[in-house]
C-alpha cells in the first residue's frame, strides 16, 4: 500500500473528513515521525510497533563489482519493531515469539 492508498481508505472510513484534509493529517504524522527519528527520538505507537534509530559505525566495505576496498561512513539507519498487537493479528493469534520448541517448554517448566 503506498500513502495515497491509505489515505483515500481512511477517507472512505470517514466520510464526514475531506481527502485533502486526511492527505494533510497523514502527512503531519509521518513527518513528526520522521522529525523524532531526526533528534535521536524513539516513537513508539502503542499495538503498533516503534520507530527508532540505530547507528552504524563506519567500516571498509568492497564494491562487489570490481572488488575494489571503499570506506564505508558512519550512519544512522531507521528501525522498526512491531508491536505484540500487531504480531498476534498478522499470526493470527499465535504471538511470533511463542515457540514450542524443547527450549520454550523448559522455559514454560521452569516457571512452574
Amino acid at each position: 500500500m503506498i500513502k495515497s492508498e491509505l489515505v483515500l481508505r481512511i477517507a472512505e472510513q470517514n466520510p464526514h473528513l475531506y481527502q485533502r484534509d486526511v492527505e494533510n493529517i497523514v502527512n503531519a504524522i509521518l513527518e513528526e515521525i520522521t522529525r523524532a527519528l531526526a533528534r535521536g527520538d524513539r516513537v513508539e505507537l502503542r499495538g503498533f510497533g516503534a520507530f527508532s534509530v540505530k547507528k552504524r559505525d563506519a567500516r571498509i566495505g568492497r564494491n562487489p563489482r570490481t572488488g575494489e576496498t571503499v570506506d564505508v561512513d558512519a550512519k544512522m539507519i531507521p528501525v522498526f519493531k512491531t508491536g505484540k498487537e500487531m504480531r498476534l493479528r498478522l499470526n493470527d493469534g499465535r504471538d511470533a515469539g511463542d515457540d514450542d520448541g524443547p527450549a520454550a517448554s523448559g522455559r514454560k517448566a521452569a516457571g512452574n
